[in-house]
């Protein structure tokens, strides 16, 4: 899937599918590209994602844009979504560590596990949203809740995006492990730094998907003045 992206992302850079136009068909494309149709949705809804394309019923995918600016996950952009995680779940994760009771320390110390052990994507992005909800009850306020309940769509999309193309899983595991330890210690300061950890590399991995188009564009830009 990662190679399919790559390519059609490239193409569309390079102005090989300009804005406005139309991709070939899936069927085309499976054949032009030599993969499955399962992997090439996939790369056609990281596209979408992306901001670069747009799926419109019964006509088709249309090129939108020629550069990945802000991918937008759900209803949210990642730059929102990313903003409101930071004034949420570090101070969250502050009270989570004070306020947590034993059934919040097994509950999250068992999905925990869980994460270590899945393989599989989908079930490991599930249990990702769950992780961080996990979280928020411990922080016993109810409210908090209610919050990641409302981006929780938009954190599972976004949490798919940066397994499939950061390659976030083992590496979100050991920030979710260090949460966890923060939280068994009770410490506020320690549990607040490592969330904030978790969301700086999010926001990394984010702007490390999102760099090469906009290094492409400047090349391009320098190679023609």
């Amino acid at each position: 899937m990662e190679a399919v992206l790559t390519h059609l992302r490239g193409a569309i850079e390079r102005g090989e599918y300009a804005v406005g136009d139309k991709l070939p068909s899936e069927a085309e494309l499976c054949r032009t590209l030599e993969v499955s149709r399962p992997v090439l949705r996939e790369a056609l809804r990281a596209l979408q994602t992306m901001g670069l394309t747009v799926a419109r019923t019964g006509k088709g995918t249309f090129v939108v844009a020629n550069s990945v600016e802000d991918p937008t996950f759900g209803d949210y952009s990642a730059s929102d979504l990313l903003e409101v995680r930071r004034h949420v779940e570090i101070p969250v994760a502050g009270y989570a560590a004070s306020r947590r009771t034993p059934e919040n320390l097994d509950h999250l110390a068992h999905l925990l596990e869980r994460m270590e052990r899945e393989a599989d994507t989908t079930a490991w992005v599930a249990m990702d949203t769950l992780f961080h909800l996990a979280v928020a009850e411990a922080a016993q306020n109810p409210v908090f809740r209610r919050v990641i309940e409302e981006i929780r769509d938009a954190l599972a999309r976004q949490s798919a995006f940066l397994t499939e193309l950061g390659g976030r899983r083992e590496q979100s595991n050991r920030e979710h492990r260090a949460i966890v330890e923060a939280l068994i210690d009770g410490s506020e300061h320690d549990a607040v730094e490592a969330m904030s950890h978790h969301l700086d590399r999010v926001e990394t991995t984010l702007t490390d998907i999102v760099r090469p188009a906009r290094t492409q564009t400047a090349a391009d830009a320098g190679h023609d003045t």
